[in-house]
């Protein structure tokens, strides 16, 4: 098993990560139709790779068979322009039923969240990442973040592990990072992947960018699309002017926003697709809605989004 096909794919600065939403229907149940609407967006606009059923996908939302049918609409609405990754998790028997589901509908990868609850230790984890990867032939992204912290060791042997990828950071520890890259570039040399897993992490990816981390998702993308295209843009050109105005008149006062609620990360964005004009339903339990009066400063970002597009023009 070789990961650089996807390896080589995703290196390639054409466009940010999209994670898209989960489209639900008044009823609850999943909208098939207006999830594959949402993903061809998405890929019509630039985006380098799909995250189908991920967190901001609502992965624990889903059944097996809800998951199965999204991340196979996601293959068949990408038509190969694109890889898909699907999300995996829980403990590791359900992670490895996930992961062959999504083999099954044709995903290209997989992103491999905690563990469900338990806080493991590193040989656990270990073990843990090692049977997902063995479960398939699917290249895994291996997600840190809450109970799932690594030590760079740990990070290197997965580098090591046949099947792993690549590593995305939810946890922001700059100097674990560091010292994470450093390892893995001092004992592992290869084609290992790198994202900056934040929400939001337009707002912190100078910074990531400063220790060799190019790859990051963006949730934005899901609703403004241009922005984020402009702000990826700035970054892979240096225009650091540019990035710095996207930061302070959107992005800051977005990431502000999106902590008022728990559960905004997710939330939010799904407002946002809403109020692009595709209506992808609400989140579902334990998540809520936001409150009226955050959508409406939604709203008024997302018009100063395009004013900030026209001046960048």
């Amino acid at each position: 098993m070789t990961t650089a096909p996807l390896a080589a794919r995703l290196t390639v600065p054409s466009g940010p990560l999209f994670f898209p939403v989960t489209a639900f229907g008044p009823d609850g149940t999943v909208d098939l139709e207006v999830y594959r609407a949402h993903v061809r967006r998405g890929v019509r606009a630039g985006a380098a790779a799909v995250f189908a059923c991920c967190g901001t996908g609502e992965f624990h939302a889903l059944t097996p068979e809800e998951f199965q049918r999204c991340v196979r609409a996601a293959v068949e609405e990408t038509a190969g322009q694109v890889p898909v990754l699907a999300g995996t998790g829980y403990g590791t028997a359900l992670a490895v039923r996930y992961a062959r589901l999504a083999e099954e509908a044709g995903a290209d990868g997989l992103l491999a969240m905690p563990p469900y609850l338990v806080v493991a230790g590193q040989e656990g984890l270990l073990r843990h990442y090692r049977e997902i990867a063995a479960a398939t032939a699917l290249p895994v992204v291996v997600y840190q973040r809450d109970n799932a912290v690594l030590t760079p060791e740990t990070v290197v042997a997965l580098a090591r592990t046949d099947g792993i990828a690549g590593l995305k950071d939810g946890l922001g520890d700059l100097d674990l990072m560091q010292r994470t890259v450093s390892a893995v570039r001092a004992e592992a040399p290869g084609d290992f992947l790198y994202f900056n897993g934040l929400p939001t992490a337009e707002q912190t990816q100078l910074a990531y960018r400063g220790i060799g981390v190019t790859l990051y998702s963006s949730a934005v993308f899901c609703f403004l699309p241009e922005l984020a295209l402009a702000f990826h843009r700035a970054l892979r050109t240096g225009d650091d002017t540019t990035a710095h105005r996207l930061l302070d008149a959107f992005y800051r006062p977005f990431v502000e926003l999106r902590a008022q609620g728990r559960g905004y990360a997710v939330a939010l964005v799904k407002a946002g697709v809403r109020l692009s004009g595709l209506d992808v339903g609400e989140v579902r339990p334990p998540l809520h809605e936001p409150s009226e009066d955050h959508v409406k400063q939604l709203a008024q970002l997302i018009e100063r989004g395009h004013a900030l597009l026209e001046e960048t023009e």
